[in-house]
């Protein structure tokens, strides 16, 4: 520089330098958008909190912008002004006066300090910038009642409150590849890979929201999970079970198992012959998984969820042919107004309803069984001296069932003549005497019986999974094979069998037992491959369509089509939830929710199974405890149909008179209001056996009571569950109810509400 060179033009100089720099660095970042003339000419207007993002300005190009100008504002506090030459003055702005002189290394702090400045502001403008863009991420992940993040999602009611939270537990979401488009929110990736995710908003109707849910891996892992969590409310639906609960109580830590149906009598921790893919619970919310998921549950008592799996590998479920194994979790969720009216919606939408009503006959008087009674020792004299005495104490009946062990051997279709000599001649008197006969059926044939080898030469029964041989099965009565029933060919030939038996005989009937896939040999193969076990036992339940009117069935699996009555799984004679008195609430209640309103409610006082039976004290004496065989009674009565099988009389006069005075009861006051109830049916398929909340959908109290239940909407039955007690406590939803002791206003818990041993509490609906 030279010496005689004044040192302000030397300044002007420089400052009108780095201000031409400034004003091309801002013309770079500007230059690639479309703003207004005014901003790229004035300086003045950019600062940080006063630049606009306009429409086609990048956040990245705004937060580069602000930057620069905060750079260049923070070094415009330290401007270098003119002074003597070699000295450096300081203002404290563009128009500040001068300090006093300071040596050059005395600076240096302060330039350090503004470089660090500069780097402060620096770093709150990037995380803005991640702010902004995970802001506009999660506006985008959003609607208008679910918000989804990596590891789950949450649904909200119309007020806000979180109903509905679902976690992902087998891998989390990218949401870098997540998008919007309408109602859809779909992601391309997880932690684990490509997938095919997402979640379509759908309005059903002004007071229902659903949600459709899929989550389809694109390559071959293990299995996709999903964590349902109670969310304090009140869970109902599922499966018959051998512990049956009202709600659904999270006990244990369970790991999810195969979806299918099972005989729990024999298997007690399975799900049970009666099931469907579909909860409901008392916050509004219901879901129904998808027919295609390889459908797994299971429970976490800690974590309070329910476990949704998919899952192929180690599972009885198969891929549909000619599709990969891998796994996919499909299901919606739905939102209503009340459990009441959102479950309405799910059954008319997804599950068959019945195409007619079973006969009135079997709705108004008793089924007769022989099995509790005699089990498989059972002969013509015994049923002939079983149908007299029915007679002789005053009964009514619909039908006699002549249950197990009336073949010489398992799979034939005759009587045993050493049993039944004259079954022709049996069957004409039981006819005469006014009594419609039914006879117990099954899907196996044993391999000593003699059209085991006629199935196998025809090809009717499972095969193991080479499809060459006939695979075995282990049952409650032996080893046999079992009737294929996606083979029209089997299925045609199981129902000549039976009609003939009709036709000879003048059979009204039969009792269909077994069904459950549990009953199929771990590999096999059928002529019609089976993706969901399950399916088998909707194929076998459709063999009862032909006898309907009077049928039994003990198994259903999207079977709610089918005019016959279902029957519970068999009871044992106890008290308890076990497969006992206090279990048939809970299990009724269960199954009507997933659809199967015509119930049997199995037999009066249980099966009297040895060590399963209240009061057992040898075989000679092997009845249930006579208190428990009344209470048992009484609840029945007040049941879409009532069974018998030990008999009233086997006790004494008093239970007789019990009996005939229940039986009376439910043909003149009960009867009337289920048939008219089972003619709603065909067309709403609401149920006739309904849970409290049904007439109260806010009432915390209706959401949890287990022994209670309605019949429609203005019968309320209060039945004593408990040994040795004549009172018990009883809650009244809101409304006039009426009962032989007066008349009360509710909501209102009756308190020690007196039931003699020879009662049962009943309240009936009044308008005021």
């Amino acid at each position: 520089m030279d010496s005689k060179a004044n040192p302000r033009d030397h300044w002007e100089g420089s400052s009108r330098r780095a201000h031409a720099q400034y004003k091309a660095c801002l013309a770079h970042i500007l230059g690639s958008v479309d703003t207004p003339s005014d901003l790229r000419n004035s300086t003045a207007k950019i600062r940080f909190g006063q630049i606009k993002p306009y429409p086609a300005m990048k956040t990245s190009q705004i937060c580069r912008l602000a930057s620069l100008h905060t750079c260049l504002q923070v070094s415009s506090m330290y401007q270098i002004v003119p002074g003597a030459p070699g000295e450096l003055q300081v203002t404290d702005g563009a128009h500040g006066s001068p300090r006093r002189k300071k040596l050059g290394h005395e600076g240096r702090p302060m330039v350090l300090a503004g470089v660090f400045g500069c780097l402060l502001v620096l770093a709150a403008v990037v995380a803005w910038c991640f702010y902004s863009v995970s802001l506009r991420k999660a506006q985008l992940l959003k609607t208008e009642s679910l918000d989804l993040k990596k590891d789950g999602y949450i649904i909200r009611n119309h007020s806000g409150d979180i109903i509905f939270t679902m976690a992902f537990r087998s891998g989390t979401l990218d949401l870098d590849s997540c998008t919007k488009e309408g109602h859809i929110l779909r992601c391309t990736r997880s932690d684990s890979g490509k997938l095919n995710f997402f979640i379509q908003t759908v309005q059903e109707k002004d007071t229902v929201m659903c949600y459709r849910i899929r989550w389809e891996e694109l390559q071959n892992v293990y299995s996709v999970e999903h964590a349902m969590a109670h969310n304090d409310s009140h869970w109902y639906g599922g499966a018959e079970t051998a512990t049956q609960y009202w709600p659904i109580r999270i006990q244990g830590e369970e790991e999810p198992r195969p979806f299918i149906t099972s005989d729990v009598y024999a298997n007690r921790n399975a799900f049970g012959g009666i099931l469907e893919r579909y909860w409901v619970s008392s916050n509004a919310t219901a879901i129904k998984i998808n027919d295609s998921v390889p459908f797994h549950l299971g429970w976490s008592q800690k974590n309070r969820t329910f476990r949704f799996e998919a899952r192929y590998q180690g599972s009885p479920f198969r891929p549909p042919a000619g599709q990969q194994a891998f796994p996919e979790l499909s299901y919606r969720v739905c939102v209503g107004l009340d459990v009441t009216s959102i479950h309405k919606y799910m059954v008319r939408r997804y599950f068959p309803k019945p195409v007619k009503v079973p006969s009135p006959e079997v709705f108004k008087k008793p089924v007769w069984s022989t099995w509790a009674l005699h089990k498989t020792a059972v002969t013509q004299e015994k049923l002939l001296k079983y149908a007299a005495d029915i007679t002789k104490h005053g009964f009514t009946c619909s039908h006699l069932e002549l249950d197990d062990r009336y073949t010489t051997d398992y799979g034939e279709f005759d009587f045993d003549p050493q049993k039944f000599p004259n079954a022709s001649g049996m069957f004409k008197k039981l006819l005469k005497d006014g009594f419609q006969v039914s006879l117990w059926t099954h899907p196996f044939i044993n391999y000593d019986s003699i059209n085991f080898g006629v199935a196998v030469e025809k090809g009717l029964l499972v095969r193991e999974p080479s499809g060459e041989l006939p695979a075995l099965v282990r049952w409650w009565n032996g080893i046999g094979g079992i009737l294929d029933f996606t083979n029209p060919e089997a299925s045609k030939w199981f129902l000549a069998q039976l009609n003939t038996l009709k036709s000879r005989y003048n059979v009204t009937s039969f009792k269909f037992d077994a069904g459950e896939t549990s009953y199929l040999p771990r590999q096999f193969s059928t002529l019609v491959p089976l993706s969901d076990p399950s399916t088998f036992t909707r194929r076998y339940t459709e063999m009862a369509i032909p006898f309907s009117s009077r049928a039994e069935l003990r198994v259903g699996y999207q079977s709610q089509n089918i005019s016959c009555f279902f029957r519970i799984i068999d009871r044992d004679s106890v008290w308890g939830y076990e497969l006992g008195l206090k279990s048939i609430i809970p299990t009724v209640l269960t199954i009507s929710i997933l659809g199967y309103q015509f119930v049997l409610p199995d037999m009066i006082g249980g099966n009297a199974y040895p060590n399963h039976t209240a009061g057992w004290r040898n075989e000679t004496n092997g009845l249930p405890d006579r208190e428990l065989y009344i209470r048992w009674l009484e609840l029945s009565a007040f049941m879409p149909a009532m069974q018998f099988s030990i008999p009233p009389w086997a006790y004494d006069n008093e239970v007789v008179q019990i009996a005939r005075t229940f039986s009376e009861l439910h043909e003149s006051e009960v009867a009337p209001r289920v048939l008219e109830l089972a003619g709603e049916v065909v067309s709403t398929g609401d149920p006739i056996i309904r849970p409290l909340w049904w007439i109260a959908k806010d009432d915390e109290a209706a959401f949890k009571i287990d022994s209670q239940f309605l019949i429609g909407d203005d019968l309320l039955v209060a039945p004593v569950l408990e040994p040795g007690k004549q009172e018990r406590d009883i809650y009244l939803p809101a409304g006039h109810w009426k009962s032989k002791r007066g008349e009360y206003k509710g909501p209102m818990h009756l308190t020690d509400y007196p039931v003699d041993l020879d009662e049962i509490a009943y309240f009936k609906w009044v308008e005021k």
